[in-house]
């Protein structure tokens, strides 16, 4: 295999640099939001989020925004291994930090809608989602259920043509900045649990929904808590049939797995080959093997993804290989962070505003990458199941009624 841009790629690789030193924005102007992400303020928060989707809709306007979404959903059609590129530019570019932010609404609920919606639900939400008009959340964990998602109890009961939820969520990224949310909820607890689920989408500005931020070991608030009272949903915000939710949620999970992995593209391996230089721990050779692991599981990692982004280019769900690529990203993280930590010394156990800090924060947070998407062990479940064709695990409760399994 050539592992080098074709020449109609190198061309494409020039087309978006070009674009890029054009129009992104540079650190230190008004619009730049890399230095401000991720922080615990409210204000700066909503400034970060208001940068972000400004971003977003300059690329949509220009044509970079969803690469590799089809032509008639306000797309290029263009290829994975371009869409791959236009990452790596703009990662280069420091401008790559806006995909966490809408993540959930390009990487899930988008190719969620692409597969499920109706072609009401895709005309309404595919171009704000595109433009960055609006921030989606995903609302699927529970406290009760852990990574067994199917265990949720949050209850959707009909009520006329709406649907009357109650429940609990967590660690749902960005809700307190999200417009819009991606809901699993249970609308009959007289199937098992895989089949008495529906899949909504929920207006996170309706009555009844609360939003609790979450503080981190790092100091920020990225993940909250979500309480549901009475929250209304029309039946026409329903994505595909009652009890049929499950089926739906895989789409979601599976490109959630290859988001979360396809975030390897913003590793700063750059950055920790420079402290190691600025170090002298280059020349040691133990330091140099390290790095080179490093490097290569980041290639590794760039080549998942474009098998992942090649599925979805043809119309595929993408299958366990996002499971693989999530479960090797957050041991690259752990690995290639903890690498930085220890060559900066003493200083690796200081937390202060230094070229550094973003190393040690990546180093701490390591856990929500690992966990965000389904923990390691249940990647190495479907992996198990699905790549390596070894038994399922037993399980007791496949076919109960999850109103017995619930007490």
């Amino acid at each position: 295999m050539d592992f080098e841009d074709t020449p109609e790629e190198a061309a494409f690789r020039v087309e978006a640099r070009a674009w890029l030193a054009e129009h992104a924005p540079k650190p230190g102007s008004p619009d730049y939001f890399f230095d401000i992400a991720h922080q615990a303020d409210p204000e700066v928060e909503q400034e970060f989020a208001r940068r972000a989707r400004r971003w977003q809709a300059t690329m949509a306007e220009h044509g970079w925004a969803c690469l590799s979404w089809p032509v008639e959903y306000g797309g290029r059609g263009a290829s994975p291994v371009e869409a791959q590129i236009f990452e790596e530019e703009s990662a280069a570019f420091g401008v790559g930090v806006s995909r966490g932010i809408f993540m959930a609404a390009i990487s899930m609920c988008a190719h969620t809608l692409m597969h499920h919606g109706s072609d009401e639900q895709k005309r309404h939400f595919l171009e704000p989602i595109r433009t960055g008009e609006l921030i989606w959340t995903q609302l699927f964990s529970e406290p009760n259920a852990g990574s067994d998602v199917a265990g949720l109890r949050t209850k959707a009961e009909l009520d006329g043509d709406e649907y009357v939820v109650n429940g609990q969520k967590v660690w749902n990224s960005y809700a307190h900045l999200a417009d819009w949310g991606i809901l699993l909820a249970r609308t009959n607890p007289d199937l098992p649990k895989h089949k008495g689920l529906s899949f909504f989408l929920v207006d996170m500005r309706s009555p009844g929904v609360e939003v609790r931020p979450l503080r981190q070991a790092t100091g920020n608030a990225e993940f909250n808590e979500t309480f549901l009272t009475d929250v209304r949903i029309p039946v026409a915000n329903r994505i595909g049939e009652e009890n049929e939710g499950w089926r739906v949620a895989l789409t979601t999970l599976n490109s959630e797995r290859g988001a979360v992995g396809a975030l390897a593209a913003y590793s700063q391996i750059d950055d920790v080959v420079a402290l190691a230089r600025r170090t002298g721990a280059h020349e040691d050779p133990l330091v140099r093997q390290e790095l080179a692991r490093a490097y290569t599981r980041q290639e590794i990692l760039r080549y998942l993804r474009l098998k992942v982004q090649t599925s979805l280019s043809q119309g595929k769900v993408p299958g366990p290989e996002g499971s693989i690529m999530k479960l090797f990203f957050g041991d690259h993280t752990a690995h290639l962070y903890g690498l930085a930590v220890h060559l900066l010394g003493p200083a690796g156990a200081l937390w202060e505003e230094d070229e550094a800090e973003h190393m040690r924060s990546r180093f701490v947070g390591q856990w929500g990458t690992k966990i965000g998407g389904g923990t390691p062990e249940i990647q190495r479940n479907t992996i198990g199941e699905r790549v390596l064709g070894l038994p399922k695990e037993p399980k007791s409760d496949a076919d109960k009624p999850f109103r017995e399994l619930a007490g």
